[in-house]
């Protein structure tokens, strides 16, 4: 299986200012992103960024990447215009990986692009976990899916679905006995072709009031297979307590006598 893999990378990040730069024990987040998704596979691995600065330091550790515009709205739209600066094929698979995941688990990137290869039917492949708190199920900030029989996705919220009526309305707590919920993990695997009409649909009414990009694919009519993640994946960095979290568990397995990471 032939597939690349682009990583996004924006320096101005509201709450947490110049984060694909910030250290990790001794290595920029980008750094460690990248050298998690080199263990995936992929043919190519390159990041997309709009700043000089992010562009210098991935090439002086000998990472690839490439300027692009700073207009995109998204990092779907960046990850367009490196398919078409790169020219790949229409029938090629795109992987995004976030550059705020340092803890990425490289079996899982492989797995998307996999689903997808596997998949002829679906434009985009992505992953998801099971929900088990009804804190969860109930944040607007946990993004969740629902699928078909198929493995393909049904609709991605903000809101706790699918909604079992009957327990809240007899007032019960928690979540029903053997209902299993689902989180969105945002990666996803893309085919170039799919990737070059998303970009040139508006954005959708149902992508605008949710804030959720992939809706945009199921409003016009495209497929996204889900699966299950063969390996958990732990959140991204968006803040300075995310920060500190990820170089607390990295000192701790370097500690613990494993591999230097």
């Amino acid at each position: 299986m032939n597939f690349h893999i682009v990583i996004p990378a924006r320096y101005h990040s509201t709450r947490l200012p110049g984060k694909p730069l910030r250290d990790i024990v001794g290595k920029p987040m980008i750094q460690r992103v990248y050298e998690q998704c080199l263990q995936a596979g992929a043919s190519r691995v390159i990041v997309a960024t709009d700043d000089q600065r992010i562009l210098d330091r991935v090439r002086d550790f000998g990472g690839e990447a490439l300027m692009t515009s700073t207009r995109h709205q998204s990092g779907t739209d960046r990850l367009q215009e490196v398919a078409s600066l790169c020219q790949m094929p229409d029938d090629g698979i795109l992987v995004n990986v976030q550059g705020d995941e340092p803890l990425i688990p490289p079996n899982v990137i492989t797995q998307v692009a996999a689903n997808l290869d596997g998949h002829p039917e679906a434009a985009v492949a992505t992953l998801m976990e099971p929900i088990h708190s009804p804190e969860d199920f109930s944040n607007p900030n946990i993004v969740k899916v629902v699928g078909d029989n198929n493995d393909l996705a049904l609709y991605f919220s903000r809101a706790p679905i699918p909604w079992p009526r009957d327990h809240f309305l007899a007032g019960k707590s928690g979540l029903p006995s053997g209902f299993v919920p689902h989180r969105h993990i945002g990666i996803y695997a893309y085919r170039v072709a799919r990737l070059n009409r998303f970009v040139q649909w508006p954005v959708a009414p149902i992508e605008q009031l949710e804030s959720l990009e992939q809706l945009r694919f199921l409003w016009n009519g495209e497929r996204i297979h889900l699966a299950e993640a063969i390996a958990a994946v732990p959140g991204g960095v968006d803040t300075e307590a995310d920060l500190q979290r990820v170089i607390d568990l990295i000192r701790a397995v370097n500690e613990g006598g494993n591999d230097h990471v």
